[in-house]
């Protein structure tokens, strides 16, 4: 059995209406909770980094956060979760000061997650390109790592990032470097982290029983020959994230937690997604106030008397109830082998003497039941990775040296930074530069159109078109091996048309006509379909609105963009 770890995780939620201090207050109300958390046991701390969420996110510096709780407590561990790392929001020499400069405060106490940042609002507001952050962050982990061990950092010269050598400082305590995780919300992502020896900081709100299947996976990659690790340390462990409030009374705990669980979700949703959203006017709160029921937040569902909680979008009551309760879904977590269950009790409306009740009584009624052997355990684990870490660490490239006798040289090196890429671009980039250009085209032509009015400029002639490019565009290596058919029902005025896209062998076909036996169906307007394909629709908002329908694998339906030549949404 694994050593299970928890911590508290914060995003500083600060629904409308706003008035004066309300974020002064918020600030300081969460470095006393921290401060509680320390005390009664809590290992990690994590604190996100988001701009723009309004009422979301109030956390757009978290190293300054997590420096003020460096001071207020002794042995809590100070997690980034996460860092966003495309150089348009940090530039990788930053990063690195930043983290290490907060290790040497904090007496070696900080774990670096890392992440691309998914939402509109942050990548349009830096202008990142979607289709580009995943590439910008494998190329900013790897150069941030090497700033922590090179003496000095040897310099870089890749499409987003250019910069000479230096060396980087301070350097941390904790050698090589912090433990490095990066954020992950499915089952891909998951194997992603392995994939480069990381931990896992998933912000799904995932059943333990399909978490188990995540651990699994996660475990295998990093016992095999896939694993490459992305820094020059491995981190072997998993995490999920849940909301909570903590009472002895069942009712209570639902009372006091489950509006600020819902307001979570239905929040992550509305910044994730493509609902309208007018900087420094939305109210995000009215708008959950007036579409959680339809959206499946209501509170009328979450009753009292519960014989076990559940922890999805379904009800996402999560680790709001009473102790017993709460231990009784820890404990499925940990015979699955999730390493680390971080809490959520900071958000919506949530009033911080509530949540402080609740950290006193998790400290005093929950986390005992799982401290007894928890050393022995990890050293046991740490044992018997040893092996395979070691193999791991042996694929990564090492340290590198600066050119000899190189010498700061101020206008050769801002001229060379400067200096226009001569790189010719590879048949993947050309493909992907095509599909990009494409891609903008096909937005100005549905975005602010009507139902009406793409049917009428798309007609069924279109889909042909579309579903035989989406059969070319397949890529075997984002489809986790998926083999069998995916039917499209789409509506249109005029009525109904089906199509099927057929998996094997590493190719996809195309073709009119229902499926003999779907592994996923999915039933949409034609219009949506379309906004999809352009960019300009959320699937994960259609779905929340009763706009999009799934009938089969819901596992299989996050993949889709990847797998048919698209950007992860996540």
């Amino acid at each position: 059995m694994i050593a299970i770890r928890f911590g508290l995780f914060y995003e500083h939620q600060l629904p409308r209406p706003w008035g004066d201090g309300q974020e002064l207050k918020l600030y300081q109300d969460a470095l006393d909770q921290v401060e509680i958390a320390d005390r009664v046991g809590f290992d990690y701390v994590w604190e996100v980094e988001h701009h723009f969420l309004e009422e979301y996110s109030h956390s757009s510096a978290p190293e300054v956060f997590l420096a003020a709780a460096s001071q207020r407590t002794k042995r809590i561990r100070l997690g980034h979760g996460i860092v966003q790392l495309p150089p348009a929001v940090n530039h990788p020499a930053r990063i690195a000061e930043r983290v290490a400069t907060l290790d040497l405060v904090s007496n070696g106490r900080v774990d670096f997650g890392t992440g691309e940042s998914s939402s509109s609002a942050e990548l349009g507001g830096f202008g990142v390109r979607r289709a580009d952050k995943r590439a910008q962050w494998q190329d900013a982990i790897d150069a941030i790592t090497r700033m922590f061990v090179e003496e000095p950092f040897a310099g870089w010269n890749s499409a987003d990032i250019r910069m000479p050598p230096r060396n980087v400082l301070p350097k941390p305590v904790q050698k090589p470097h912090p433990p490095l995780w990066v954020a992950c919300s499915r089952r891909e992502t998951i194997q992603f982290a392995a994939r480069n020896g990381i931990g896992a900081l998933s912000f799904s709100f995932v059943e333990p029983e399909d978490a188990g299947q995540w651990v699994d996976d996660y475990y295998r990659i990093i016992a095999s020959g896939e694993c490459v690790p992305a820094g020059f340390a491995v981190n072997p462990n998993v995490s999920v994230v849940l909301p909570m409030m903590l009472h002895e009374d069942e009712a209570t705990a639902i009372d006091r937690g489950i509006d600020g669980a819902h307001f979570f979700a239905f929040a992550l949703a509305h910044y994730y997604g493509t609902t309208p959203h007018d900087p420094g006017r939305t109210s995000v709160w009215d708008e959950f106030l007036e579409r959680r029921d339809s959206r499946g937040f209501s509170r009328e569902e979450i009753i009292a008397n519960a014989e076990s909680l559940n922890v999805n979008v379904g009800s996402l009551r999560g680790a709001v109830g009473t102790p017993d309760q709460v231990a009784e879904l820890i404990r499925r977590y940990e015979s699955v082998g999730v390493d680390q269950i971080s809490f959520v009790l900071q958000a919506g409306p949530n009033k911080h003497e509530h949540i402080c009740e609740s950290l006193e009584l998790f400290g005093k009624s929950v986390l005992p039941r799982f401290a007894e052997g928890r050393d022995e355990r990890e050293a046991a684990k740490a044992e018997r990775l040893a092996p395979a870490i070691e193999a791991a660490l042996a694929r990564r490239e090492p340290a590198r040296r600066p050119p000899p006798g190189y010498r700061i040289d101020e206008d050769a090196e801002v001229a060379r930074v400067h200096r226009p890429s001569r790189r010719p671009l590879r048949r993947p980039d050309i493909r992907t530069a095509a599909r990009r250009r494409f891609q903008r085209g096909f937005y100005k032509l549905v975005h602010g159109r009507s139902d009406a009015q793409i049917e009428k400029r798309f007609g069924p002639g279109a889909q042909r078109v579309f579903f035989a490019g989406m059969a070319r565009a397949f890529d075997p290596s984002a489809s986790a091996g998926f083999t069998g058919e995916l039917e499209f029902r789409l509506s249109r005025a005029e009525g109904r048309t089906v199509w099927t896209l057929r998996i094997e062998k590493s190719r996809a076909r195309a073709r009119s006509g229902p499926a003999k036996d779907p592994a996923l169906t999915l039933t949409m307007a034609t219009a949506d379909f379309l906004r999809i394909l352009a960019g300009d629709a959320n699937p994960a908002s259609l779905l929340m609105d009763g706009r999009l329908e799934l009938r089969g694998d819901h596992y299989l339906a996050p993949r889709l963009s990847e797998m048919f030549g698209g950007p992860s949404p996540y």
